[in-house]
C-alpha cells in the first residue's frame, strides 16, 4: 500500500477574490489568467510531499528486501499513511474553497481536471503492469478526480461543510458492510474487507476530509491568513524549498517513484 500522493486541485493555492465591499476594478478580470498563488498553501502541500517521498522510500527499500517492515499491517505505518493522505486532501479542500472565491474559470477547472484524470489512468496502466491484480484502480488521483466534481457545490455551504465533514468521516469510519464489497461498489468505501490494491482512497471517509478543507477555506477568507510576503523569496531556505515543492505536486507524484525505484534497482543489480 502506498500513501496518498499530492495533487493540486483545480485553481487552488490562489488568492481569493476581493470582498463585495471593495471597490470594483475598472478593467474586467482575465478569466484565463491565474490569480497570485498563496505560498502558505504550497508550504503545507510541500510538507506533505516530503513525508510522502520518505514513506515511499521506506516502502521501496522494503519492496527490495533491504528493510523488513509490514507497512500494510503495522498500526504505526498505517497511521502515518492516513496522516499523509489527510494532509493532501485537507489542502485539496482548501484549494477548492479558495479557487471558488478567486472566481476560477470553467476552462481552468476542466483543464486541470483532465490532467488529473489522465494521470490517474496512467497510474492504473502502470500498476497493472507492475502489480497485476493489485493494480491501483481507485487511488489518490482517482479520488481527487471524483472529488473535484462532487465538491463543486461545497463552497456555497460555508460553515456547514464542517458538519458534512463530521458526518462523512463518521459514516466512513463506522460503517463496514459486506454488501459494499462487490467491485462496482468498492469505490464508495463502506467495504467490510479492504480490496486487494496497492493504493485505496475511497469516497468515504476521505471526501469528508475534503469537505473540512473547504470549510477551512471559508474561515481562512475571514481571517486573511498567509505567510509573510518576504518569505516567498527571502524566507528561510527550508520554507522556500517546501513552497517550491508544493507548486509541483502532480509532477513530483508521477516522477519520484519511477526515479527512486530505478535507482534502487540499479544499485541492486550492481551489488
Amino acid at each position: 500500500m502506498v500513501p496518498g500522493a499530492p495533487t493540486r486541485c483545480a485553481d487552488d493555492s490562489r488568492e481569493p477574490a476581493p470582498a463585495a465591499s471593495e471597490p470594483m476594478r475598472t478593467a474586467p478580470p482575465d478569466a484565463t489568467r491565474a490569480p497570485p498563488r498563496l505560498a502558505v498553501v504550497d508550504l503545507a502541500r510541500g510538507a506533505a510531499i516530503v513525508q510522502m517521498i520518505a514513506y515511499h522510500f521506506i516502502y521501496d527499500l522494503t519492496y527490495f528486501g533491504w528493510l523488513h517492515f509490514q507497512m500494510t499491517e503495522e498500526p504505526g505505518w498505517i497511521a502515518w499513511r492516513s496522516a499523509i493522505v489527510s494532509q493532501f486532501l485537507l489542502v485539496c479542500g482548501v484549494g477548492i474553497g479558495l479557487g471558488d472565491a478567486a472566481g476560477r474559470s470553467a476552462v481552468r477547472f476542466w483543464r486541470r481536471w483532465a490532467q488529473i484524470a489522465a494521470a490517474a489512468a496512467l497510474v492504473s496502466i502502470a500498476t497493472a503492469w507492475l502489480f497485476g491484480p493489485r493494480l491501483i484502480w481507485f487511488g489518490i488521483l482517482h479520488f481527487v478526480a471524483a472529488a473535484l466534481l462532487l465538491a463543486r457545490p461545497l463552497p456555497a455551504l460555508g460553515a456547514l461543510n464542517f458538519a458534512l465533514a463530521a458526518a462523512l468521516i463518521g459514516l466512513g469510519a463506522g460503517v463496514h458492510d459486506a454488501r459494499f464489497d462487490p467491485p462496482w461498489l468498492r469505490w464508495i468505501g463502506l467495504v467490510a474487507h479492504k480490496p486487494p490494491t496497492e493504493d485505496y482512497v475511497p469516497l468515504l471517509p476521505w471526501f469528508g476530509v475534503v469537505a473540512a478543507g473547504v470549510g477551512l477555506a471559508w474561515l481562512w477568507r475571514r481571517r486573511d491568513f498567509a505567510l509573510p510576503a518576504a518569505w516567498r523569496k527571502r524566507g528561510p531556505a527550508p520554507v522556500r524549498a517546501l513552497v517550491f515543492l508544493g507548486r509541483w505536486p502532480l509532477t513530483i507524484y508521477l516522477v519520484h517513484q519511477p526515479v527512486m525505484m530505478g535507482v534502487l534497482l540499479a544499485v541492486q543489480q550492481a551489488r
